[in-house]
């Protein structure tokens, strides 16, 4: 949580936020583990692996950092440029039309031109700024995303940096992996009301699904 100019309290990152990005360190890391042939890679060739999972969820960590940061300023651009256009209309219809087209259509539906209208005189009543900006809030949770893309990949690839077996390391790193995907899902069922365990096992089968896809494709 953070605290934003007005004193209210902001969510970081929601929950469905923070699983996509479990999700994605785990599908990234899982793409280089997987091609680690247990019968035949030496010992140089398993640390160089691990480095490399590593070093590419370190760069993925900070592009997607990025991006969400990028991501908020256009989120903040386009609700200036609603704000805006509310404000300038010069009928309630056409200010009914601009808010229409911003909220989703089941809250467009619901408005009543009494509620446009109050909508309105607000927005104009409001100092509005001059461009969208950042606040050190986006930081916080840019931060949060980089560490989460980050930091979900250590338990997988912990085991072929202590464990001297290479095939008992690779099984050891893809139960985890999975428990991870599976406890992912979990946390996702019971965010969205759904039966939380057959959303952990679609989770499962989902992230396999996408190595898969991910290795097949060279990545």
């Amino acid at each position: 949580m953070t605290v934003d100019s007005s004193g209210k309290h902001e969510r970081v990152l929601d929950p469905v936020e923070r699983l996509s990005e479990i999700l994605f360190g785990l599908i990234m890391v899982l793409s280089f583990t997987c091609s680690i042939s247990a019968a035949e890679a030496d010992r140089a060739e398993v640390r160089s692996v691990v480095v490399g999972a590593l070093g590419c969820n370190l760069a993925w960590g900070i592009v997607d950092a990025i991006m969400y940061l990028l991501n908020v300023l256009g989120a903040r651009g386009r609700e200036l440029k609603v704000a805006r256009d509310v404000r300038d209309a010069k009928t309630p219809e056409e200010a009914r039309a601009v808010l229409a087209d911003a909220l989703p259509e089941a809250l467009a539906e619901a408005l009543h031109a009494e509620d446009v209208a109050k909508i309105a005189e607000r927005v104009r009543g409001t100092r509005l700024p001059v461009r969208p900006s950042l606040r050190r809030g986006d930081f916080a949770a840019a931060l949060l995303v980089f560490a989460i893309v980050f930091v979900s990949t250590l338990p997988v690839v912990v085991p072929f940096a202590v464990m001297e077996h290479r095939w008992r390391a690779m099984r050891v790193s893809n139960g985890i992996a999975i428990a991870m995907l599976f406890l992912t899902g979990l946390s996702l069922g019971r965010y969205s009301f759904r039966r939380p365990w057959v959303v952990g096992v679609v989770m499962v089968v989902v992230g396999l699904v996408l190595v898969s896809i991910t290795m097949a494709l060279g990545g």
